[in-house]
């Protein structure tokens, strides 16, 4: 599992950013309209306090706060935010808390590693808005990678942070939240978190606050990046609490708690406990999530899904829970990203034969055709859709299913598509190889191919190199010989006649064989017959006949051994 923040991880944080961005221009000049009425009083001169945050605020004001872009920062800068910080009084140290997230906006380049030791006397402050203030300013520096992660673990602000998840405040816990989130993206921090976070983690993940709600599970989804983490997860009785938060109200908790569950399915030690929780209830909750209206999170319950059905005890229980019915109706939107994990776990589910009859009775194969026609560009849906094909046409039911649905035009559709991969289109050839066996589809698939298609099998079956060389001969050697398909494969005879031959003088017997097979087929044509007499070809068949005659004669010699001696 990777390291990294996930896409809609990524996606907030940008987010949150652009706001805090947004705010911090309306504190700046706010802060500037602060400083410039409270020198003008005379507590300035007349107290030590006042002196002190005098010069504090000439200090700061030479730190550019007051609206320079350039942060150049000096140890001058350093003592003055250090003696802020250090200040029993709470307002001197919101000041240095203020500049500090105000610097978190500003900041383009990374922050002195000096300055965070100010950074940790305010996290640890008794004041609860300067430790808020604080923890907001080092979210935003940590997003905009100012800080290095390992450091603030090494500097001990675990600590902080972790209490502020008892603070019973929900913007602070939101704070502390995001940066135990951030901090996990390190997979050498991620182990340090794991010992004092967890308990915390899921306590705040189960409460009332959607906020809070959503910050905690945001971190727990980070914890389920790495095996070692997840497993401590596990232990811990992370998983009830995820699987709860499925039927939030929250759109980003089911978000974040579905991920955070695909990955920890991901290991199959961790079945047992998915499965533990009475009455399939996990099963259940994401079967609902499939209908979700939000399809991110219809998409990602699908993944889940796909992840647990390697387990023969998972399939059997989503088949009995009609799984069917919200995968189907996946398989009809018209966004390639909502259908893709759809079509993916359908595939996995129809390998099992037990399965097939009840699909194909679901009309399964009626939406797969369609799919194939409104998607042919896309390598997974096709991709899956021949392994569905496949294995639902092994029954008399199957094939007759096929041939009512629009499954084999769309095959050869997808066929022509300029788009696909040679990887693809293997699979493609292999379905389309497949159906030609079975005597039922033979007459559907001939009376429907086209002129381009016929081409195209005609130009990859002379590629003798590639793998889809003997797929697209073995799909001609097999087409009825009709007025449409003779009219067809006209055109192609001499290009036929070459490869068939190369085919003939091939060592492996199942291209010898399969040119002889074609020959038979296209000799019901009597200008492809005219065309083959006296050729190369027919010489090389003469050949072949020849050393099929003198093998026999050979073995016709040897006298059968008797059944001891032979090898097993």
């Amino acid at each position: 599992m990777a390291s990294a923040l996930c896409g809609n991880c990524s996606r907030l944080l940008r987010e949150f950013t652009a706001r805090l961005r947004k705010a911090c221009k309306e504190f700046g000049r706010k802060l500037r309209e602060f400083f410039i009425e409270i020198s003008q009083c005379t507590c300035f001169r007349n107290t030590p306090e006042g002196r002190f945050l005098r010069r504090t605020t000439q200090q700061l004001t030479h730190l550019h706060l007051l609206g320079d872009d350039d942060t150049r920062l000096s140890q001058e800068d350093l003592r003055a935010l250090s003696r802020l910080a250090a200040s029993d009084n709470t307002d001197l140290q919101m000041t240095a808390a203020l500049y500090y997230l105000h610097l978190s906006h500003r900041l383009s380049s990374r922050l002195p590693d000096s300055f965070l030791e100010p950074l940790m006397a305010l996290l640890s402050s008794n004041d609860l808005d300067v430790q808020k203030t604080t923890s907001l300013a080092l979210v935003n520096l940590l997003v905009k990678d100012n800080v290095c992660k390992e450091l603030v673990i090494e500097l001990g602000m675990l600590v902080p942070i972790l209490e502020l998840f008892q603070s019973g405040d929900a913007t602070a816990q939101c704070h502390s939240c995001a940066c135990v989130t951030i901090l996990a993206s390190s997979e050498s921090n991620r182990d340090i978190l794991m010992v004092d976070g967890i308990k915390p983690l899921l306590a705040l993940a189960k409460s009332y606050d959607p906020q809070v709600q959503q910050s905690a599970t945001w971190a727990l989804l980070q914890l389920t990046q790495s095996d070692w983490s997840t497993r401590i997860l596990c232990q811990a009785g992370a998983i009830p609490v995820l699987v709860l938060l499925l039927q939030s109200s929250d759109s980003d908790v089911q978000f974040c708690s579905c991920t955070a569950l695909c990955n920890i399915a991901a290991v199959q030690e961790h079945h047992p406990k998915l499965l533990s929780i009475g009455c399939h209830y996990l099963l259940k909750s994401l079967l609902t999530l499939l209908s979700s209206s939000v399809r991110k999170n219809a998409t990602q319950a699908c993944r889940c899904l796909q992840t647990l059905s390697k387990n023969d005890l998972i399939q059997e229980q989503l088949m009995e829970l009609d799984c069917a019915v919200p995968l189907k109706a996946l398989l009809k939107t018209s966004t390639v990203m909502w259908a893709e994990p759809a079509i993916s776990l359908l595939s996995a589910l129809s390998a099992r034969p037990p399965n097939n009859e009840f699909f194909v009775s679901e009309g399964l194969l009626d939406e797969i055709g369609q799919l194939l026609h409104h998607h042919s560009s896309s390598s997974d849906i096709i991709t899956h859709s021949c392994v569905i094909i496949t294995n639902l046409c092994s029954s008399p039911m199957g094939q007759q299913a096929v041939m009512e649905s629009l499954c084999l035009s769309g095959l050869l559709w997808a066929f022509v598509s300029p788009s696909l991969s040679d990887n693809t289109l293997l699979h493609v050839t292999s379905c389309l190889r497949h159906l030609m066996n079975w005597d039922p589809l033979r007459p559907n698939l001939s009376a429907t191919i086209t002129a381009e298609q016929i081409s195209g099998l005609v130009k990859l079956s002379g590629q003798i190199n590639n793998p889809l060389s003997y797929n697209c001969a073995a799909i001609l050697s097999k087409l009825e010989m009709t007025d449409k398909v003779i009219r067809l494969l006209r055109p192609h005879y001499t290009t036929m006649l070459d490869y068939l031959l190369v085919f003939l003088k091939m060592k492996d017997v199942k291209f010898q064989q399969l040119s002889i097979v074609t020959i038979f087929n296209l000799k019901k044509d009597g200008d492809f017959s005219s065309l083959l007499a006296n050729s190369e070809l027919e010489v090389q068949l003469r050949k072949v006949r020849a050393q099929t005659e003198e093998t026999r004669r050979l073995l016709q010699m040897i006298q059968p051994l008797p059944p001891t001696s032979v090898n097993p």
